[in-house]
């Protein structure tokens, strides 16, 4: 979860909503959002335990084609925009370490090197994962440290305020509310990778709920650290924030060493996805003739086809879109999935009441309701504020629904 939108997302927020309390209730509001969705997603992975996340909850509970299109999105953008947001960033802060570097060059090769490592040697990533997961943990503790026990660079207040109220209620903040949603990203990964845990019923409940509750906190004292220690005029449109408020931090000398350390953060999180994102592929292929030889596994389980395809999905945005236009188009397919995923748990206790729950929802009713509340006024707020972006988001949902009723199916005595 870690990664791109911490250091990325809060320049898009503060010349909209200039309030402390309001960029802290936006941040508490996407913890709450996220936190609800892990919970229910932790439900599902522990009753129908198999790797592929929405692809396998959908398809369950609904319609094969439901499934199919939740693992379309995955495989086309879903995976491949964070991969390639995350790229980008990257390519920003080494561009602030070492000036004059090629941002969309660096970005290029932070994605191919990364590539050919999980390629290459899964335990090498995972690995590497695990250690730089580490890292960007520490990293968030320094900054939340030297933020809130430094000298202030600003008057800011986190105490509401009379206007706080108005600004709550405003598109910006809803608008906000999607660059939020985006830096919790990930808070249901490891539902796609079920079939490659020891004990997931034990294990998906602990990883999604435990590590999205510690990310809330962590990104909470971030993001008021940020605001506490630089003016938000120097932060507002910028994307590589944490560059911003290095120096009011750390000094010059300290703002490099933070963003090397943001840099090696952000090549875990390219990782992480390029690892994850070819299994929700590999699974549809298992099931589609038309997608099998996206199945195929090298001698040591690894899904190259799968992989190589999302390598060069990735290839693409990154030579051919934003970071704006990238998260605004993915954000608005992959909340729909997430909503009817969560709505589909709600559904599955109706229909199924007889299926074995080795964890159930903490909360229920109230924890889904709250995250498809939340999820349904961000995607209003998204089609008014992005009409385009949205449209390219449905675009990509009814080719992958063609593809599905176009290609030949297995026979029940194929399967």
């Amino acid at each position: 979860m870690i990664g791109t939108g911490i250091f990325t997302s809060l320049g898009f927020q503060v010349g909209d909503l200039p309030g402390g309390f309001t960029i802290l209730a936006l941040w508490a509001l996407g913890g709450l959002c996220a936190l609800c969705g892990a919970l229910c997603y932790a439900e599902l992975a522990a009753a129908l335990p198999r790797s592929g996340g929405e692809y396998h909850f959908l398809g369950t509970i609904y319609h094969p084609a439901a499934g199919f299109l939740a693992g379309w999105i995955s495989a086309t953008v879903g995976f491949a925009a964070p991969v390639a947001l995350a790229a980008m960033a990257f390519g920003n802060y080494f561009a602030g370490v070492v000036p004059g570097a090629n941002p969309l060059l660096l970005s290029l090769l932070a994605v191919w090197l990364s590539t050919l490592f999980l390629l290459r040697d899964m335990r090498l990533g995972s690995g590497f994962q695990n250690a730089a997961t580490l890292l960007k943990v520490a990293l968030l503790l320094v900054i939340i440290a030297f933020g809130f026990f430094t000298p202030r660079g600003t008057a800011i207040s986190f105490f509401p305020t009379p206007a706080d109220g108005g600004q709550i209620r405003s598109a910006p903040f809803a608008t906000s509310l999607v660059y939020v949603m985006y830096a919790y990203s990930g808070w249901n990964a490891s539902t796609y990778i079920v079939g490659e845990m020891r004990n997931p019923r034990h294990d998906i409940p602990r990883s999604v709920g435990l590590g999205t509750l510690v990310v809330v906190v962590l990104y909470l004292g971030v993001n008021a650290a940020f605001l506490l220690s630089t003016p938000a005029a120097e932060m507002a449109g910028k994307m590589e924030v944490a560059l911003v408020a290095g120096p009011h931090l750390f000094g010059h000398s300290g703002t490099q060493v933070m963003a090397a350390l943001i840099c090696a953060g952000l090549v875990s999180s390219i990782s992480a996805m390029m690892w994850i994102g070819p299994r929700v592929t590999m699974t549809m292929g298992e099931d589609l003739p038309a997608l099998r030889w996206l199945a195929a596994k090298s001698a040591s389980g690894i899904p190259v086809r799968a992989t190589l395809v999302q390598f060069a999905i990735v290839n693409g945005l990154l030579l051919t879109a934003t970071f704006e236009n990238v998260a605004n188009s993915v954000m608005f397919a992959l909340q729909a999935c997430s909503f009817f995923t969560v709505l589909g748990m709600i559904v599955l206790r109706r229909t199924q009441p007889a299926l074995a729950r080795p964890y159930r929802t903490w909360g229920y009713p109230f924890t889904p309701l709250v995250f498809l509340a939340i999820s349904a006024w961000m995607l209003v707020s998204i089609w008014r504020s992005h009409p385009w972006e949205s449209l390219a988001g449905l675009a990509v949902m009814a080719l992958g629904l063609g593809v599905y009723f176009l290609a030949p199916r297995r026979t029940v005595s194929e399967k």
